[in-house]
């Protein structure tokens, strides 16, 4: 036998690719198994055949790599860069071996995954065998299979959510059952119906048809992306949000008055609080508050809560060129877009997205967990608030809402200034401009970037960044 000639005997074909020591190490080119070593005298009457030949038996015609689509032409030769190392040790069982483990676990894929590429290649001898094959796809359905698709459609995906067995029971009845209400003699089994289902099943066509699209945007829809974060490659755009503090205030009189409203934009850039308002209403009021916050001295603003505040803790008093918001009544308001006459553009994001925010999402969590330790036993809420014997919180209420700001400033300070914002991600030139990892560093540094300017428009006297 010749290395690398195949061989035809009873229509079976195999190839020889090594000889030593009175023996062949041969492939099965038909089952496509780990070569084997065998004895001369074993192959005898064995005849050489062509390529030609091999591609007849096994009905396998292997195209020419160049005329392969680029992206099947680039993973057959991703295939083969991935065995190329085990050929040279075909003849050594147990480098083989070694070699096809190290692979499957550095590829992440399993030994049974590369023993199939192995085989492949060395039963045709060519890359272009190991480009992915096509999958056709057949959409002729039986009888019974457009019935049981009928039955899924019509009793499983519904409101009534009923169950696959519901189901498949309420489908015979409409449709194998005779005047009488008898079964025919042939119908389709339940194992049937399942495969049938468990073949064909789609988790967003089950969430949507049995609990709504708006359940399903809401609690099961994949979360993809960075969100609007990605598109902020320096300061100037403002995420805008609101929250109920966890927490119960008090009037002057120490009467029980409720739960703050606190409204915040959050720099989406750096993370940077840009303002905050910490009111009782919510809707247009807070929103006003806000951005008149925004707009402020902080030092002055730190000055009458009797703060004293280092200019480059919190160094803004600006308006962004861009607010991102959600689609709450009062950013959908013709109040606030008349925002945009000052030349700022409002970005309105889709329902149930809270993702595209994340920022200040991330910012009323942060906050929170900083006064909570502080605050405890003075009408903050517990976790175990609701639950049937839970210490009543709104009776230790005994801060006032002026009292509970010098609180939150001082929460934001720190969350500017000293909280290390982890997975930045930093340029080379920050690297070597040193940076730290603080939002008001990181702000600083990002608004003496190229293509970062401060806006004035004189007739009206608003000042705002342009990105």
């Amino acid at each position: 036998m010749q290395k690398n000639k195949l061989y035809l005997k009873n229509d079976s074909v195999i190839r020889g690719l090594e000889e030593r020591d009175g023996k062949i190490l041969v492939i099965d080119c038909m089952r496509r198994t780990m070569p084997q070593w065998k004895k001369k005298a074993s192959l005898d009457g064995w005849e050489q055949c062509s390529q030609e030949t091999l591609y007849a038996i096994t009905n396998i015609e292997v195209p020419e790599i160049d005329s392969l689509c680029p992206e099947s032409r680039k993973k057959a030769y991703e295939r083969y860069t991935m065995i190329a190392p085990i050929l040279r040790l075909l003849s050594d069982e147990q480098k083989k071996c070694e070699m096809i483990s190290l692979i499957a676990a550095n590829e992440k894929i399993s030994k049974q995954t590369v023993r199939k590429y192995l085989c492949l290649y060395l039963s045709f001898q060519d890359i272009a065998i190991l480009a992915p094959k096509d999958k056709e796809s057949n959409t002729c359905l039986s009888k019974d299979e457009k019935n049981m698709r009928w039955g899924l459609n019509k009793y499983y995906f519904s409101y009534q959510k009923h169950s696959l067995k519901t189901a498949y029971t309420l489908m015979l009845k409409a449709k194998y059952c005779d005047g009488n209400g008898d079964l025919v003699a042939e119908y389709p089994t339940f194992h049937q119906f399942r495969y049938f289902y468990r073949k064909r099943k789609n988790r967003q066509t089950y969430f949507i048809s049995r609990n709504g699209l708006t359940n399903y945007q809401r609690n099961n829809r994949p979360l993809l992306g960075d969100g609007i974060q990605a598109y902020a490659k320096a300061p100037g755009m403002g995420m805008l949000d609101a929250t109920i503090c966890d927490i119960y205030l008090v009037n002057e009189s120490g009467g029980i008055i409720g739960r703050p409203i606190l409204t915040a934009c959050i720099d989406a850039y750096s993370s940077l609080c840009c303002g905050y308002a910490l009111t009782w209403e919510g809707g247009m009021y807070s929103l006003r508050q806000l951005m008149l916050n925004v707009v402020t001295d902080k030092q002055e603003l730190c000055r009458k809560h009797g703060i004293n505040l280092n200019s480059q803790e919190w160094d803004f008093s600006l308006c962004p060129g861009v607010l991102v918001t959600d689609q709450g009544t009062e950013y959908m308001s013709n109040c606030f877009e008349q925002i945009a006459e000052l030349g700022i553009k409002v970005v309105n994001l889709p329902v149930y997205r809270p993702e595209l925010k994340g920022s200040v999402e991330k910012f009323f969590s942060i906050i929170q967990d900083l006064f909570r330790p502080y605050l405890k036993g003075k009408g903050l809420i517990e976790p175990d608030f609701q639950e049937r014997g839970a210490h009543d919180c709104r009776k230790d209420a005994c801060l006032t809402l002026e009292q509970f700001e010098k609180v939150m400033i001082r929460c934001i300070i720190y969350y500017n200034s000293q909280r290390i914002i982890e997975n930045f991600p930093y340029t080379d030139d920050m690297l070597k401009s040193k940076i730290p990892p603080y939002a008001n560093e990181i702000f600083k540094y990002g608004r003496n970037l190229e293509g970062t300017k401060i806006v004035l428009r004189r007739e009206t006297g608003s000042i705002w960044w342009q990105c």
